[in-house]
C-alpha cells in the first residue's frame, strides 16, 4: 500500500484528503504539527507528499527546496493561488505536479496515480552494488548517508562494469560504450575517468571495487 503524507493545515480539508485517500486504497498519513516540517517529511518515508504551499509560519516552496537537498520523493503541491509564478516556482523548485483548489476529487487521483508510475519508473532506474544504490536518473552512487554525483561518462563507465560484475570488461568494450556521448574520449582521457570513478568509490568505502587486469581490462569486484 502505497503512502501519502498530507501536509496541509486545514483540519477539515486536510480530513477531507485523507478519507479520499484511504478510500482510494493509500495509507494517508496527516502532519499536524508543523515544527521542524522537513524533517519530519524525512520520517514520515512516504511514496508521495501533498504539500500547501501556504502553512502556518512557512512557505510550501521554500519548505519543498529544503527538502529536495535530500529526498527525492515525489511531491504535489496543494494551493488556492491561481498565478503562473508560483506554479513556475514550485516546479522549479522540484515539484512533480502542481494543483489548485478547489479540484474534483477524481481528477486529484489520476493526477497522484501518474506521478507514483512516473516515480516507479524512476526506481527501476536504480541498481544495488553491495550495500550501495546506483541511480542512472540522478548519476550518483549512494551509500548510508553519503552520495557520490558521478558525470555521465562515469556513469557510463560503471554500468558497463556493473551489467558485467565479476567479468573482464576490455578498455575496447569501455570504448565503445563511450563512443556515442557528445564528449570525445581518448585512450587517456578513458584512464582519467576511471581514476576518478575509483576515487568516488573509494569515498563511499569501497576503495577496492574495480580490479585492473592488465592486458585485459577491468573487473568489477
Amino acid at each position: 500500500m502505497k503512502r501519502i503524507l498530507i501536509i496541509e493545515d486545514d483540519e477539515i480539508l486536510r480530513g477531507e484528503l485523507a478519507r479520499l485517500l484511504q478510500n482510494a486504497g493509500y495509507d494517508a498519513v496527516q502532519m499536524k504539527d508543523f515544527q521542524d516540517a522537513a524533517a519530519q517529511m524525512t520520517a514520515a518515508r512516504a511514496d508521495l507528499i501533498l504539500l500547501d504551499i501556504t502553512l502556518p509560519g512557512l512557505n510550501g516552496e521554500t519548505l519543498l527546496q529544503e527538502f529536495r537537498r535530500s529526498s527525492d520523493t515525489p511531491v504535489i503541491m496543494l494551493t488556492s493561488r491561481t498565478g503562473e509564478l508560483d506554479e513556475m516556482l514550485s516546479m522549479s523548485y522540484g515539484a512533480d505536479d502542481y494543483i489548485t483548489k478547489p479540484y474534483h476529487p477524481t481528477i486529484l487521483l489520476l493526477r497522484i496515480s501518474a506521478v507514483l508510475k512516473r516515480a516507479a519508473k524512476a526506481v527501476s532506474a536504480v541498481q544495488m552494488y553491495h550495500d550501495a544504490e546506483v541511480s542512472t536518473v540522478r548519476g550518483s552512487v549512494t551509500r548510508g548517508q553519503q552520495e557520490q554525483i558521478l558525470t555521465k561518462n562515469e556513469m557510463i563507465i560503471f554500468q558497463q562494469l556493473l551489467e558485467r560484475r565479476g567479468e573482464i570488461v576490455t578498455r575496447d568494450d569501455l570504448m565503445t560504450a563511450l563512443w556515442d556521448n557528445e564528449e570525445y574520449v581518448n585512450d587517456n582521457a578513458l584512464s582519467v575517468n576511471i581514476s576518478r570513478l575509483r576515487s568516488k568509490l573509494a569515498e563511499l568505502g569501497l576503495p577496492d571495487a574495480i580490479e585492473t587486469r592488465k592486458k585485459q581490462g577491468y573487473v568489477l569486484k
